[in-house]
C-alpha cells in the first residue's frame, strides 16, 4: 500500500503523540477533531509549547520552522519535530528558545 503525503502526516502525528504519552504528557492528533489547514498538528499539555509535526524523507527545515512560528500562539515556543524512516524523532527550534530552555 502507498502511503500518501496526507496519510504520512496522519501517520507521523499518531506516532508522535503515542511517543509524548509514553513520557508522561496528554497529546493527541489535532486535525481530527478541528479539521481546517491551521489547526495545531497535536493537542498536548507540554506548557508554552506549540509542535509542528514532520514525518517526511526530505524537507526545508527553515520553511517548516517558519511555519511553526506563523501558527505558534502568542507566548508559545515553536517547535517543529520530525522523524524520517528508520531514524529518531528530533526537535527543531530556534537557537534563543533553546537558550531560553536551558537557561530555565
Amino acid at each position: 500500500m502507498t502511503i500518501n503525503s496526507r496519510n504520512k502526516g496522519k501517520v507521523g502525528e499518531l506516532e508522535l503523540a503515542a511517543v509524548l504519552k509514553e513520557h508522561g504528557f496528554e497529546a493527541r492528533r489535532g486535525q481530527q477533531y478541528s479539521g481546517g489547514d491551521t489547526s495545531q498538528d497535536l493537542i498536548h499539555d507540554i506548557p508554552g509549547v506549540h509542535i509542528e509535526c514532520k514525518r517526511v524523507e526530505a524537507g526545508n527545515l527553515y520553511t517548516w520552522l517558519a511555519q511553526a512560528i506563523r501558527d505558534a500562539a502568542a507566548g508559545k515556543m515553536p517547535v517543529v519535530m520530525h522523524r524520517r524512516n528508520r531514524q529518531e524523532w528530533v526537535a527543531v527550534l530556534r537557537l534563543e528558545d533553546f537558550l531560553k530552555l536551558v537557561k530555565g
